[in-house]
């Protein structure tokens, strides 16, 4: 289904649209992602919608209320005993058995589509891990070595330098040696086209090359990323479970508070799931955010609101560290922050009485040769 409309009751997983025997594609999946051991509590179930035939492979709703109640898959690698940080593969098990379970169906017209999101998935958690950042709201900066500046277009990569190469140079300083400055958005949009790129380089060397010379052009940024890149599920109608979210989703936390929302930066905050309950800091990437620290530090930015020397609103940063400080000092108080930010959030523009939590998740289109829904635009 679409963003809109109410998902069908219980899990939706996987929806593989190639033709194929319901039998045989269980085990390929199951094989393909290292998941044989799962056998013993995934359903398959084969059907005809508007676009045609599918076959639905999804964890069965007892396994799911025992690993993830409710859809919340913040605890899922506690429950499976699973060690993202070091094991790769359990960051895959993780991502899979996230996917298994999704309330609404992860839709592919291959299996080569299923895997290759599996992995642009790994990619980006792995990419965000590593990512560290300068926060600013209004100056950029990248390597110069690799990028240049075309006023009125952004920066490109320079002839003769891997995107790859540019994207990990700007946003690692374990390969730059330094921090360059960026706002969460632009850096979410450079973490996600890390993970893809690294995955078209290896399965769609076609499109890579197109995206690498489309990047020494011009770059795609903001409402065309989202649109070239990016699938998403959930809507303000029909929102995804609060606590539901897979590896490699982006996400935004809104700041429900009208006042500072004014103060350039604040709006909200745009972060990559990492697994393991946690979501990326690029200011800070040895602290991860959990959904409690995340909503707690968006809450108090209306309390350190002040403005300039020219009248603008800013948020002082400090000032917030020691609020969080204190905040998480007071059980009951903590309690209270965190029932009214831990609602969906309203629509841009109304402040009422809405939390910061988004009613949806974005990730990767798919990108194999013959299948790929990724059309980047003419240069």
């Amino acid at each position: 289904m679409g963003k809109s409309g109410t998902p069908p009751a219980g899990p939706q997983g996987i929806m593989i649209r190639a033709p194929a025997d319901q039998g045989q594609t269980l085990a390929a999946v199951l094989t393909r992602l290292d998941a044989q051991d799962l056998a013993h509590c995934v359903l398959s179930t084969e059907g005809e919608d508007d676009a045609g035939h599918f076959i639905r492979i999804s964890l069965n709703a007892e396994q799911v209320d025992a690993w993830a109640p409710g859809y919340d898959t913040l605890g899922l690698d506690r429950r499976l005993q699973l060690d993202t940080g070091d094991k790769p593969a359990d960051l895959t098990r993780e991502i899979v058995a996230a996917m298994l379970m999704g309330p609404v169906a992860f839709e592919f017209p291959s299996l080569d589509e299923l895997a290759s999101a599996v992995r642009i998935r790994h990619n980006i958690v792995r990419a965000a891990r590593k990512t560290s950042l300068s926060f600013h709201t209004s100056q950029a900066e990248r390597p110069q070595d690799c990028w240049t500046y075309k006023e009125d277009i952004g920066f490109v990569i320079r002839p003769g330098v891997s995107l790859l190469t540019a994207l990990a140079k700007a946003t690692q300083p374990e390969v730059s040696g330094a921090l360059y400055s960026f706002s969460c958005y632009r850096a979410t949009e450079y973490v996600m086209l890390l993970g893809i790129a690294e995955e078209l380089a290896h399965c769609n060397p076609a499109l890579y090359a197109q995206l690498q010379a489309l990047w020494g052009a011009r770059p795609i940024m903001s409402g065309q990323f989202h649109d070239v890149f990016l699938r998403e599920q959930g809507s303000m109608q029909a929102p995804l479970p609060p606590h539901y979210f897979v590896p490699g989703d982006r996400t935004w936390f809104r700041n429900p508070d009208e006042a500072s929302a004014e103060a350039s930066g604040y709006e909200g905050s745009w972060v990559i799931y990492l697994g393991g309950g946690l979501f990326s800091n690029f200011w800070k990437r040895q602290q991860p955010y959990t959904l409690a620290d995340k909503c707690l530090e968006i809450y108090q930015w209306r309390n350190a609101l002040y403005r300039d020397a020219e009248g603008h609103e800013r948020v002082d940063e400090a000032k917030v560290a020691t609020l969080v400080a204190a905040a998480q000092q007071d059980a009951s108080g903590l309690a209270h922050i965190l029932a009214l930010m831990q609602r969906y959030r309203e629509p841009r523009g109304v402040y009422h009485d809405g939390g910061c939590l988004d009613t949806t998740r974005e990730f990767a289109r798919w990108v194999c040769p013959g299948t790929s829904d990724l059309v980047l635009p003419l240069e």
